[in-house]
């Protein structure tokens, strides 16, 4: 039996950064992976044209249909890339009937970061502290200060582009030079600034503007959601993990589905992990002085849930009854968009640019208080030729009908707003007590659904939209949604195993620790307290590198 120092599960954007701070600093550390490896050469299909696909990129829907029925419903889940999602029958959950959630998955090793939108933003102390501010609910125990650091370590490491503000609510961070916008999205910006004072500006990516650690510049085909052949935007494969691996301290373990913890029946700790092979079902144990649980929010929590024992009935840090709940993910109201008919031209512009532009949160921010609601929210968009579209709603064939799609290309302006989703106790996840997966281990039953706040926040949101639609002055306007979108549909859920002080409402201390067990840390966006409006997956990556960084310390002082 080989027992490691640290069993890391999960291998994505949290797992991968614990794993590099963990065999960098001498920690022998086995990664337990619950799905297979992803070759660029075989899997990635960012260059591939629709020609030379069996359904021209609409996918065999009677296939994805069968087998991923909610997977589908993600843009990024099509003929190209629908094996970077999981099998919806084989990977299972449930829901109240009145209450759907949108549970999207990748299970390779990589996880979500081939197909993730790269968004990168900082949270702040309007993040951190903003029960302190509202009245609502719990801070963060740890506070921008103490997470600035590593925000700037994983930065620099990953390569960020953006552009340097000055703003309070979203700091500036160690960027590559920013992508430029489009001439419709600085019309944009030129429109929005004068008329409504929001800054306007490109969206902070993941994405290599110049060459960085030898990986090579973006080369703008636009296809991210796909793949990366090149390695131009960040992923855990072709990132972190390669750093971990070149120490000599990594072992990879993948299609391996952990089902639970192994505790020690004399005290509070674990002795590792139960897991089964993905395609043999076989089961097997792995052994170590320390657990790392990566695996997602909810796939951590359900991990957590389903580690049962006579010490702890409930699961593993479930003492006063707080995991699963708190369950958060941002909502949206999509749709609003028109036509810029200033830049309707013959004349192709230069496309690809994998990024669009951003408007920080401005609301409940210093200077503009809205009593309807609590926290904020954000916005993002895009302008760019709609000259395939367009194509597509032309009769005809031939030359004729080629030079009628080249003569007047219309160019099309969208946007978006991204909202706050506070945190509730009943917002929870647990575990169903018949439904299995194709494993055999209880599947997640999800209770989710928005409340007063979101709604309000909601049409607060809609009515900027409309704003900001009348000020661009455009044509064949299309108006926002009027309905939230589902629940889990924007793939940032966090909460259900949230960090603080108090272990009567939290589950992991400040280091990340579940408070009555000794060995055992969380570092996944289950641990988020708040969410704030903005992406999530750039503050998980700086706390992964913080806690790789404490748990290896705790070894060095031979606590662990």
């Amino acid at each position: 039996m080989r027992l490691y120092d640290v069993i890391v599960v999960g291998s994505g954007a949290s797992g991968g950064w614990v794993a590099k701070e963990l065999t960098e600093r001498g920690l022998e550390v086995l990664m337990l992976e619950a799905g297979p490896p992803r070759i660029p050469t075989r899997d990635f299909t960012e260059h591939v044209w629709p020609y030379q696909l069996k359904f021209r990129g609409f996918g065999d829907q009677r296939a994805l249909l069968t087998r991923q029925p909610v997977q589908r419903l993600c843009y990024a889940c099509d003929e190209y890339s629908h094996e970077f999602f999981v099998d919806d029958h084989e990977n299972p959950y449930t829901t109240p009937p009145d209450k759907p959630f949108m549970w999207i998955r990748g299970r390779q090793i990589g996880g979500k970061t081939f197909c993730w939108a790269r968004e990168s933003y900082r949270y702040t102390d309007y993040e951190f502290k903003a029960a302190s501010r509202d009245g609502y609910g719990e801070d963060w125990p740890i506070s921008y200060r103490e997470l600035e650091p590593y925000y700037d370590k994983v930065e620099a490491f990953i390569g960020v582009s953006g552009s340097r503000e000055g703003l309070e609510t979203m700091p500036d961070g160690r960027f590559l030079p920013p992508m430029n916008l489009s001439c419709g999205s600085l019309l944009a910006k030129q429109v929005i600034e004068k008329q409504f004072g929001w800054r306007v500006m490109p969206d902070r990516v993941a994405n290599l503007t110049v060459p960085h650690h030898g990986r090579p510049a973006c080369h703008y085909c636009n296809e991210c959601q796909r793949g990366c052949f090149t390695a131009s935007y960040f992923n855990s494969p072709a990132v972190t993990l390669p750093a971990a691996w070149r120490t000599g301290r990594l072992t990879l373990q993948s299609n391996a589905v952990v089902s639970h913890l192994l505790m020690d029946p004399r005290e509070a700790r674990a002795r590792g992990v139960h897991y089964i092979e993905q395609e043999s079902k076989a089961h097997r144990n792995a052994y170590a002085r320390a657990v790392v649980l990566a695996a997602s929010a909810l796939e951590s929590t359900r991990i957590l849930l389903n580690s049962k024992s006579s010490r702890f009935p409930n699961g593993v840090g479930n003492s006063e009854g707080v995991l699963g709940h708190y369950l958060m993910d941002h909502f949206t109201i999509e749709g609003a968009g028109g036509v810029i008919a200033s830049l309707q031209s013959s004349r192709r512009e230069p496309t690809g640019n994998p990024c669009g532009f951003l408007i920080p949160k401005y609301v409940n921010t210093r200077g503009y208080p809205d009593r309807r609601f609590l926290r904020g929210y954000r916005f993002d968009g895009g302008a760019e030729q709609e000259l395939y579209d367009q194509a597509f709603s032309i009769p005809g064939f031939g030359r004729e009908w080629r030079q009628k799609v080249r003569e007047q290309i219309p160019y099309y302006f969208s946007i978006e707003a991204q909202g706050e989703c506070l945190p509730r106790e009943d917002n929870y996840v647990e575990l169903d007590p018949e439904v299995k997966d194709a494993w055999g281990i209880p599947v997640l039953r999800i209770h989710a659904s928005y409340g007063e706040n979101e709604r309000a926040m909601a049409q607060a949101m809609r009515e900027d939209l409309e704003r900001i639609l009348d000020a661009m002055k455009l044509q064949d306007v299309q108006l926002p949604s009027r309905h939230l979108s589902i629940f889990g549909k924007n793939i940032h859920e966090c909460g259900t195993a949230r960090m603080g002080d108090n272990p009567k409402k939290s589950v992991v201390n400040r280091y990340h620790r579940i408070h009555d067990v000794k060995n055992v840390f969380v570092t996944d966006g289950s641990v988020f307290v708040t969410q704030g409006c903005y992406e999530p997956t750039l503050t998980i990556m700086a706390l992964s590198c913080r806690v790789g960084e404490l748990i290896a310390e705790s070894f060095r002082r031979k606590e662990l």
